[in-house]
């Protein structure tokens, strides 16, 4: 566990989403209008940062690369969204966050084929198309790509590592996943042991983990599918991070316990009273914040960086408690409100 008490901030941020969905979103949503209609303000690229659409024959790619720095390092980042979901702005906000702790590393993020319309393979294959073009068209070093995902995204990351080793592809310097859905038959017992208190997926089947149109006809235990049934070995050193309160819980424990059986360096990090993908609570949440730091030294060691510390702390200045707090409050309150209108 990485934090043993739940931060207030924390809990009310679950408890919130948690009368979210019982109220407005627990309904099937595999007809795709979840994917065609997203609403959500025009995002607004970062002015250090340059921001280019790549479009494929059969999807658009998104490539975010700092003005002042090339350093040979990226990350392929690969959404959430449960095979069904967009691409939004909170993942070009996640593509910024990975750049700073990358310390300029450059980000590509495909918005691959999802469904109903392109059932599997169809992300596969769009993620497969995604690194090649890292590797072929852009030159990066396999030993400076990281692969990182959250959810849906988090085992295609890992469906992706498994293609590569198949298909003799040189696999990247290290793989992120944050609560990633790694085994599509539902068979971990946190499915029914977290299943009452999941503010997302829980006292519900009316959502994209049981009413998944992305399977279609293929094997539930295809390990391209299904990565929890692949083989890990010789896979880089892993980092995997979810909450405790998920029913995806052991699709991230049992995938851990599975590389490190196969040889693979994996941190795995449970957070306490946490929910899907709580990372998205960026600054907001001390558990997203822990995390992300977390996230940060993990690309450090991958990519092999070295920092020196600048200058020295010579007077730590307190801050008012309640303050700081009713503060977090209100941030977290616009934050949520604009997650929700975008749905």
């Amino acid at each position: 566990m990485s934090r043993k008490e739940v931060s207030m901030i924390g809990n009310l941020t679950r408890d919130m989403m948690r009368d979210v969905m019982e109220t407005s979103l627990k309904k099937p949503i595999q007809t795709g209008e979840f994917r065609k209609n997203p609403v959500e303000p025009a995002w607004r690229c970062p002015g250090d940062y340059i921001y280019e659409l790549v479009p494929t024959e059969k999807f658009v790619m998104e490539y975010l690369k700092p003005k002042q720095a090339v350093t040979g390092r990226v990350v392929l980042q690969l959404h959430g969204g449960g095979y069904i979901g967009p691409m939004k702005n909170i993942y070009r906000r996640f593509a910024v966050k990975y750049s700073e702790l990358g310390l300029g590393a450059d980000v590509l993020t495909p918005d691959y084929r999802v469904a109903p319309e392109h059932p599997f393979p169809a992300a596969l294959e769009d993620a497969v198309y995604a690194y090649k073009w890292l590797l072929n068209e852009k030159k990066y070093d396999p030993e400076q790509i990281v692969i990182a995902g959250d959810s849906a995204g988090g085992g295609l990351a890992l469906a992706l590592c498994l293609y590569a080793k198949d298909h003799a592809l040189p696999l990247p310097a290290g793989i992120i996943t944050m609560s990633p859905w790694t085994d599509v038959t539902l068979s971990g017992a946190s499915y029914e042991e977290n299943y009452t208190i999941d503010p997302l997926f829980g006292n519900s089947k009316e959502n994209m983990l049981y009413q998944c149109s992305y399977i279609g006809n293929a094997d539930k235990k295809d390990p391209y599918l299904s990565p929890l049934f692949g083989n890990f070995e010789g896979f880089p050193p892993m980092l995997m991070q979810v909450g405790a309160y998920e029913v995806l819980l052991d699709d991230t424990r049992a995938a851990a316990k599975k590389a490190r059986e196969e040889g693979v360096k994996v941190r795995c990090s449970v957070y306490d009273g946490m929910f899907h993908v709580f990372q998205m609570g960026l600054d907001l949440i001390p558990e997203s914040r822990e995390a992300w730091e977390e996230v940060g030294e993990y690309l450090r060691i991958v990519y092999h960086i070295r920092r020196d510390q600048e200058g020295k702390v010579v007077k730590k200045v307190k801050t008012r408690r309640r303050d700081t707090e009713e503060r977090a409050k209100l941030n977290l309150l616009a934050f949520l409100k604009r997650e929700l209108k975008s749905k």
